[in-house]
C-alpha cells in the first residue's frame, strides 16, 4: 500500500484561517511549571489571530502538582486525571475537548507550537494531521537508543497493521472533531503511550483520512521524557494484537483493498484472481453501477463508475480514489430505471437475506442488453465447503461467518433466468467462488417480488 502523502506546507496566510471556529488544545503535563508559561503563550499567539475561540486544556496527574497552578496563571482549564498513565490523561483531556478541531501535544517545549499553524494550513486534506518526524522534512533529535526504539515500533505497527504511517507514535497531532465523535473516545482501553496508536489505527479503520505533515522535534527545555524506553514492550505488544485482529475483520474500510495485496499468498492469489475474471467480464461498458463496492480495488480501477454500498465507512474511505459514490441499500437502487450499460456485484449477496428484489432491482436499472457480473461462492460444491471452513479458521474476524445466504450455481441461475438475465459464460476461482456474466434481454416488473 501506498504511504500517506505528506508535503511541506504551502504559503497561505493566517487570514484564511478565521473559518476554524473553537479550537481545542489538549496538553497532558507533569512537574512543567517552568516550561508551560512560555508553552501557553506561544500556543496562544499561534491560534488567537487564527481561530474564533480557544481553549487549553492542561491534564495534571494530581491538583498538587505545581504544573496546575502553572497552568491556571497561562489562562489554561486544569483537569485532574482520574484515569492512569497517559492514556488516561489523553483520554480526559479528549472527552472534555469542545473544539471543532483538537490539537494534541507534549508539555516540555519539545513541540514547537508553531508548527500547529502548519498543520492547519492542511485542514481540508485529512480529518487527522500528523507532525511526523520520519517523513521526508522531518527530524528528531533524541537519544540514540530511543531513536532507535521509536523507529523499530512504528516500522512494526506499520507493517503488521498496514496503517501507511510513518509516525503512528507522534503525539502531535490535529483531530477533527467528527473523527473523534465516530471512534468513541470511551472505548479506548490502553493506559499508556500505545493509545495513540489505537486512535491513529482505529480512525484510518473508520476510513477516515491521515495526513503526516513533517515537523522537526526538538530536545526538550528541561527536565527528562515521561516515556520509559521499558515500556515501549509489553503494553505496546498487547495492543498490536488487539489492534491485528481489529484490522483483520472485515469491518475495516480498507479491508477489501488491503486483501489485493495480502501478505497470506493464497488470499492474495484469490483476489487479484477475481479482479481479473470481473473486470475482464465487464469490460469497459459505462456507465457503470457496482451495488456493494466496498472498498475494493474493483471499483478503484474504475473511477468513472458509480460505487453503492451500505457502509459508510467503505465509502469514505474510497473518497481516495472515487468521487461518485452512494450510500443506499441493494434492495432499493436509488436510481432511475435504464440507467447503466453495466453493473456488478462481487461476494454481496451471500450476505444479505435471500430476496428476488436484488435482481429484479439490477435489472430495473440496466439498459436492454446490459452486462451484469455477479460473484457469490458456490455453496454446492466441497471445494468451497473446506475453504470456507479453512477460512475462518485462520482469519476468525473476516468474512466467513457473515455469509447468512447460501447459493448455488443451479441456484443462482435458476434465480437469474427468472428476473429476465441470460448468462454468457461463468468461471469458478479454485472450483469454489462463482463469477457470472450475464446480459439484461427483458425487463421483469413484480408488483410485491417479496
Amino acid at each position: 500500500m501506498a504511504e500517506a502523502s505528506t508535503s511541506r506546507p504551502s504559503a497561505r496566510g493566517s487570514d484564511h484561517l478565521q473559518d476554524l471556529g473553537l479550537v481545542s488544545v489538549v496538553i497532558p503535563a507533569s512537574n512543567r511549571a517552568t516550561t508551560l508559561p512560555e508553552l501557553l503563550a506561544r500556543t496562544r499567539g499561534v491560534l488567537e489571530p487564527r481561530a474564533k475561540e480557544i481553549e487549553i486544556i492542561v491534564v495534571v496527574p494530581s491538583p498538587e502538582d505545581p504544573t496546575a497552578e502553572a497552568a491556571t496563571a497561562g489562562g489554561a482549564s486544569v483537569l485532574a486525571q482520574k484515569r492512569p498513565g497517559y492514556g488516561g490523561a489523553l483520554k480526559e483531556g479528549l472527552l472534555a475537548s469542545r473544539g471543532d478541531y483538537v490539537v494534541t501535544m507534549d508539555d516540555d517545549l519539545s513541540h514547537p507550537p508553531e508548527t500547529i499553524a502548519e498543520l492547519l494550513i492542511h485542514r481540508d486534506e485529512a480529518e487527522v494531521l500528523v507532525a511526523s518526524r520520519y517523513v521526508a522534512g522531518g527530524s528528531a533529535h533524541m537519544s540514540p537508543v530511543r531513536a532507535f526504539l521509536s523507529k523499530a515500533l512504528n516500522f512494526v505497527y506499520r507493517r503488521l497493521l498496514a496503517v501507511p504511517v510513518r509516525d503512528m507514535s507522534s503525539r502531535f497531532r490535529i483531530y477533527q472533531r467528527k473523527a473523534l465523535n465516530e471512534l468513541g473516545l470511551h472505548t479506548l482501553e490502553s493506559e499508556k503511550y500505545d493509545i495513540l496508536e489505537e486512535i491513529l489505527v482505529k480512525i484510518y479503520s473508520l476510513g477516515w483520512r491521515v495526513l503526516e505533515v513533517p515537523f522537526d522535534y526538538q530536545a526538550r527545555v528541561s527536565g527528562r521524557s515521561h516515556a520509559s524506553e521499558v515500556s515501549f514492550t509489553p503494553g505496546f505488544l498487547s495492543t498490536l494484537f488487539r489492534l491485528w485482529r481489529l484490522r483483520n475483520a472485515f469491518g475495516s474500510a480498507d479491508y477489501d483493498s488491503r486483501a489485493y495485496d495480502s501478505l497470506v499468498l493464497p488470499q492474495r492469489y484469490w483476489q487479484r484472481r477475481r479482479f481479473r475474471l470481473v473486470t475482464e467480464m465487464v469490460g469497459h461498458s459505462a456507465p457503470r453501477l457496482d451495488i456493494g463496492c466496498g472498498s475494493s480495488r474493483i471499483i478503484q480501477s474504475a473511477p468513472d463508475s458509480i460505487g453503492l454500498d451500505s457502509e459508510i465507512s467503505k465509502l469514505r474511505f474510497l473518497r481516495r480514489t472515487n468521487s461518485l459514490l452512494v450510500r443506499g441499500s441493494a434492495f432499493h437502487l436509488p436510481f432511475p430505471a435504464e440507467s447503466f450499460s453495466a453493473a456488478v456485484s462481487s461476494q454481496v449477496i451471500e450476505h444479505l437475506p435471500r430476496d428476488r428484489r436484488i435482481f429484479l432491482e439490477i435489472n430495473r436499472v440496466l439498459k436492454p442488453g446490459g452486462t451484469l457480473v455477479i460473484g457469490t461462492p458456490d455453496y454446492g460444491r466441497v471445494q468451497w465447503r473446506f475453504v470456507e471452513w479453512l477460512y475462518k479458521l485462520l482469519l476468525p474476524n473476516a468474512y466467513g461467518d457473515d455469509h447468512i445466504t447460501q447459493h448455488t450455481r443451479y441456484g443462482l441461475m435458476e434465480e437469474l433466468a427468472a428476473t429476465g438475465f441470460a448468462v454468457r459464460q461463468y468461471h469458478y476461482i479454485l472450483g469454489s467462488e462463482l463469477v457470472v456474466q450475464c446480459v439484461k434481454q427483458e425487463s421483469v416488473v413484480v408488483d410485491d417480488p417479496a
